[in-house]
């Protein structure tokens, strides 16, 4: 087949042998089968900020920083140069994430390495050896759903604990290959700790597990993993192996508004009296 041009580098670099052929085409980016040597890898070439349907949003890009000042500036402005390294940093957060998610343990494809826009990494495959298949098409019976849904949770907490959210997980951003799920597309991964909306985002993810499996095991949809996993991480108290029981209690409590008056109040006049000071 004709060779991708931003493969042809990696090519010429004797870092890819062959592109076998095409495995995909989505939103954001092209996937082609690749021999390296004597592996098979997979290539996931980003396609370019005009050729593309997806949107980056704020709600993902929030708490991401950029090290570089020029670049910072340069991306506020929305510059060609601007867009450009926005570009490459939303290309960046899928790499990143690769990797701190592949070092604790979390079943992702293992990334090989990233240049120019193309993304080497693992190839997932199912027990006879080919390209695995997506979740959605797969017709489960209640035991593996109730099974994948447990990993996946699994996959969840420790994806929270190394201090990331997906974002956008679903039955269309998981593999089954031999084994069992493997979680993919991570460019809108999010900083758990810096992005506000990050606990909004878990809970998604949660519950789109949860309705996806509901399907083939019911009692799925009446579970509340994501509260509870969200509790536990707020109060310091989640790790890998936590014990979750799907259920979650919330406690409301009266509000004290004499309280929250009293302390509006004081608030109010101690900047009246900063004020008068700096006068």
């Amino acid at each position: 087949m004709k060779i991708p041009k931003r493969i042809e580098p990696l090519i010429q670099d004797g870092l890819v042998d062959e592109v076998i052929g095409q495995l995909m085409s989505g939103k954001e980016a092209m996937v082609y089968i690749v021999r390296c040597g004597d592996d098979i890898r997979c290539a996931k070439v980003y396609k370019e900020a005009n050729r593309r349907n997806f949107r980056q949003s704020a709600a993902y890009t929030e708490g991401r920083k950029e090290k570089n000042s020029r670049r910072a500036r340069a991306m506020e402005k929305g510059t060609g140069y601007g867009r450009k390294a926005q570009e490459e940093a939303w290309q960046n957060a899928e790499v990143d994430a690769l990797y701190r998610l592949a070092a604790a343990g979390v079943r992702v494809p293992k990334p090989y390495l990233f240049h120019e826009g193309v993304l080497l990494m693992e190839l997932v495959t199912d027990s006879e050896g080919n390209a695995a298949s997506r979740l959605n098409d797969l017709v489960l019976t209640a035991e593996v759903s109730r099974n994948y849904h447990q990993i996946l949770i699994t996959q969840v907490v420790r994806m929270l604990c190394a201090g990331i959210v997906h974002g956008d997980l679903s039955e269309y951003n998981v593999l089954v290959d031999s084994v069992g799920p493997v979680i993919i597309d991570l460019p809108q991964a999010v900083d758990a700790s810096a992005n506000n909306q990050a606990c909004r985002m878990l809970l998604r993810d949660v519950r789109n597990l949860a309705n996806y499996f509901g399907r083939f095991a019911p009692e799925l949809l009446e579970s509340n993993y994501g509260m509870e996993i969200w509790s536990l991480y707020q109060s310091g108290k989640l790790h890998p192996e936590s014990l979750l029981t799907g259920s979650f209690e919330c406690i409301e409590k009266a509000v004290d508004l004499n309280s929250i008056m009293r302390e509006i109040d004081e608030t109010l006049k101690q900047e009246a009296a900063r004020k008068l000071f700096l006068q």
